[in-house]
């Protein structure tokens, strides 16, 4: 069977769902799952829908193009289809910092991640013997503030070369430029703790240590040109007490990252994620 995902939203009005489910019907596909949201504010609907079809008789192109003219174009649809077969690929962008880096890959490697991994890019080759004990190429590209914008059109070459379809920054201590982020809208991932705007800086968890704070969380967000302010994919939080140690903090932290950005990435990668108005509707 060849199953596909279809990411629809339009301006809510009546029979979307109908003339949707009636039209797969006619198609003979079988919707195995489907869900549906509406923005009362915005009076916006946004649906989530994977569909089956015999591989004999199903031509995706075919059904792109015809799904378009009968059904897109009468309620001025926004839409994305996405054929199951296919794995995204996905660049990681590191620093320093290894925790996320090895998460991602011990993740990668046994299979919990649907995704390929043809290459890291780090301006540090500090990380350089993860990405070798994963068999995945590695991309040392220095970047100061005199060489920001060539490392960036190397960088592109580079994500354009290796046909890239998304970007995570696992740890990557480096802010981008439009000129990513144009290339790559609502496709760039990042991690951070929840600590900001009470806390920034490079000791987040210091500060919040000296604050006596009572629970430390981690936020997953699509990267936008305001920093940090990005569409929100995926939250958590723990607990801390006054028995914890800066140490404690920072290693809960850093356990919560890995646990945020690995489900973020799970989001992105099974197209449940849309973003409206820097905000996200994410179907489980």
């Amino acid at each position: 069977m060849k199953r596909i995902t279809l990411l629809i939203n339009c301006n809510d009005s009546k029979g979307i769902i109908a003339s949707i489910t009636s039209y797969i019907q006619q198609q003979k596909g079988n919707i195995v799952y489907i869900d549906q949201h509406v923005d009362r504010e915005d009076v916006m609907f946004f649906m989530r829908l994977e569909c089956e079809f015999s591989k004999d008789i199903f031509l995706i192109e075919d059904f792109r193009t015809h799904f378009s003219k009968t059904i897109a174009e009468k309620f001025e649809m926004t839409w994305q289809l996405y054929d199951s077969d296919l794995k995204p690929k996905m660049a990681l962008f590191v620093s320093k910092y290894e925790h996320c880096l090895y998460d991602i890959l011990s993740r990668y490697s046994s299979g919990e991640l649907e995704v390929e991994i043809p290459l890291i890019i780090s301006n540090h080759p500090n990380l350089e013997h993860v990405a070798k004990s994963f068999n995945i190429p590695y991309y040392c590209i220095k970047v100061t503030k005199e060489t920001k914008s060539e490392a960036e059109d190397l960088q592109l070459k580079l994500l354009k070369e290796h046909q890239i379809n998304f970007i995570v920054l696992a740890r990557y201590m480096q802010i981008l430029s439009s000129k990513l982020i144009e290339d790559y809208p609502n496709k760039i991932i990042n991690i951070h703790h929840s600590f900001l705007p009470a806390f920034p800086g490079a000791k987040p968890y210091h500060s919040a240590f000296k604050r006596g704070v009572k629970i430390i969380g981690a936020t997953s967000h699509y990267v936008t040109e305001d920093l940090d302010e990005g569409p929100i994919i995926e939250q958590d939080i723990t607990r801390v007490s006054h028995t914890h140690t800066i140490k404690d903090f920072i290693l809960k932290g850093r356990d919560l990252e890995k646990i945020v950005l690995s489900r973020a990435i799970k989001l992105h990668t099974k197209h449940k994620v849309m973003v409206f108005k820097n905000k996200t509707v994410v179907f489980i």
